[in-house]
């Protein structure tokens, strides 16, 4: 069985299981790089540090994760990754809820100016 492998800007991912209800991914986020400002309708994900350290925004709250420690991210709160550090930042993701698809993704912010889609919602969130 071939593993799913996608490229970003950021790094990369890898789906390791998936089925229905949960996904399990190996996110590799290369140093000094993030992901988008984001939030998720229909599922929570659970993040588990496995090399480097992580600076993980949730809602309000902006903390560090190193190597062995998770943090879970509710539904509907709005998230970041990102890798600070100056060595690839690798966690595993376990994603579940009622639907898992990338066309769940509410970007905010995004340093790789991937906001088109949603334009509307990043348009309001930079004052346009």
């Amino acid at each position: 069985m071939e593993l799913e492998r996608g490229e970003r800007p950021w790094g990369t991912y890898t789906v390791l299981e998936e089925n229905k209800n949960y996904k399990i991914k190996r996110i590799e986020v290369k140093p000094g790089q993030r992901l988008s400002l984001q939030m998720h309708h229909h599922r929570s994900e659970h993040w588990i540090v496995v090399s480097g350290t992580a600076r993980v925004t949730c809602g309000d709250d902006e903390y560090t994760v190193n190597v062995n420690e998770s943090t879970f991210i509710p539904i509907g709160r709005n998230h970041r990754l990102e890798n600070p550090g100056k060595i690839p930042l690798v966690i595993i993701e376990v994603q579940s809820g009622e639907y898992l698809g990338e066309d769940d993704i509410i970007r905010f912010d995004d340093d790789y100016h991937r906001c088109e889609a949603a334009a509307a919602t990043c348009a309001e969130e930079e004052g346009a």
